[in-house]
């Protein structure tokens, strides 16, 4: 059948293929230089919040090294210290097996483990210090946190593995019930503080409702117990060995998509970093921006977004705006949550942005947006802002839409600055 075209559909038409030409013309023939494959925004690859040198990585703020007097003026000597380039894994890895080699009593236990892991942060352990001392259990989570909590009560560290914070949900009432309140029970008669818990946690960009789920802010109440989350290898090894000598029970929560991604330069020998307190990577005096784990690098990126927008971000992003001084406080510790630092922050700056991967409500950020207010009512400028995940289930397609990126900060900062 044959059908006739108005004059008008005839031009839109020969617009369409003279744009069409000019496009692929403009792509074989251009001079411009193609756009990086991760694009010109910062990427945790290319943060600068990682420590790449040596003399960075020694000098990391916290930072206690075991074979030093702890009662000892600090020092900032890093004379005799060597590093040597891992990943996030890689850290985890070292960070356990001083931990063996160290202590004749702890034992690291877990689906798979003995193979190496599904994430390999125990790759060689078995062999290493024998299957006696590292090796498998069933596929049961309960059981595994109810086995650390006997090994705990007995004497020994017992560094347990749960493969999937998204699987953490069986071992709930272990965990909250039991080694959260054992100390208290038995009147300080017996405690749990040689259990500490590894678990991968947040998203992954296609996990989907099972393996990209933050669970940390489901533990707040749970006095009694710790709640870790790392940023980058040199954090992970210092506070997991800060996890496994605390004397209370730890869940710590390794980011998995950082296992291969972040790489620093880390210190080799045994070292530790604080529980309990937050760390600022940005010094700022406009805005706070609290978060942790991977969010990081997306609160990093969204701030170059803010002094630098790009050509289509321009309009939406006032010039007036673009020279404000934000402060990036990663909290490190989510339970218990460092007070202190966060409000005498929020104090400075007059505003607060948190971000987290979790969904928005009851996550961790209502907390702290909480305290924030009752502490700091008179010295806010603009309504605490909360950016987190949706509260829907982690979605099996566009897992990228789901979390908080470096645009929907990017808002929140904007909104919150001109409030």
């Amino acid at each position: 059948m044959h059908i006739l075209k108005s004059p008008s559909s005839l031009n839109a038409a020969r617009t369409l293929a003279s744009l069409n030409a000019s496009t692929t013309h403009r792509r074989f023939n251009s001079t411009l230089e193609p756009v990086p494959a991760g694009g010109h925004l910062p990427s945790i690859a290319t943060s600068k919040i990682l420590r790449t040198t040596r003399e960075t990585a020694l000098r990391t703020p916290g930072l206690t090294w075991s074979d030093e007097d702890a009662s000892a003026p600090s020092r900032t000597i890093v004379g005799g210290r060597e590093t040597r380039k891992m990943n996030t894994y890689q850290a985890i890895r070292d960070a356990m097996s001083i931990a063996l080699a160290k202590d004749e009593n702890a034992v690291v236990f877990g689906e798979d483990v003995a193979f190496g892991g599904v994430f390999r942060c125990t790759m060689g352990l078995a062999e290493e210090f024998g299957r006696e001392r590292v090796f498998n259990t069933p596929l049961t989570e309960q059981g595994i946190a109810g086995f650390g909590i006997g090994m705990a009560l007995m004497g020994h560290t017992a560094i347990a593995e749960i493969q999937f914070a998204d699987y953490i949900y069986p071992a709930f009432d272990q965990l909250v019930n039991e080694a959260a309140k054992i100390r208290y029970r038995s009147g300080g008669t017996y405690n749990v503080g040689g259990l500490t818990i590894r678990t991968p946690t947040m998203s992954v960009g296609h996990g989907g409702l099972y393996h990209s789920q933050s669970p940390e802010g489901f533990f707040m109440g749970a006095s009694g117990l710790k709640i870790v989350i790392p940023r980058s290898p040199i954090q992970a090894k210092g506070l997991l060995l800060g996890s496994i000598r605390d004397p209370n029970p730890v869940i710590f929560m390794e980011p998995k998509i950082l296992y291969r991604s972040a790489v620093e330069q880390v210190p080799v020998d045994d070292f530790e970093l604080p529980l309990g307190q937050a760390e600022t990577l940005v010094a700022g005096s406009d805005l706070t921006l609290l978060t942790w784990g991977t969010p990081v690098y997306h609160c990093e990126a969204a701030m170059h977004l803010l002094t630098s927008p790009p050509p289509e971000l321009e309009s939406v992003v006032p010039a007036s705006l673009r020279s404000a001084k934000i402060e990036l406080i990663d909290l490190r510790s989510i339970l218990p949550w460092d007070v202190e630092t966060i409000t005498e922050s929020v104090k400075r700056t007059g505003r607060l942005v948190i971000v987290h991967e979790a969904g928005l409500t009851a996550g961790v950020g209502a907390e702290i947006s909480a305290e924030v207010q009752k502490r700091c009512f008179l010295k806010l400028n603009a309504p605490v802002k909360r950016v987190a995940g949706w509260d829907t289930p982690v979605a099996l397609q566009y897992e990228k839409f789901h979390i908080p990126d470096a645009i929907r900060i990017l808002d929140a900062l904007v909104e919150t600055l001109a409030y």
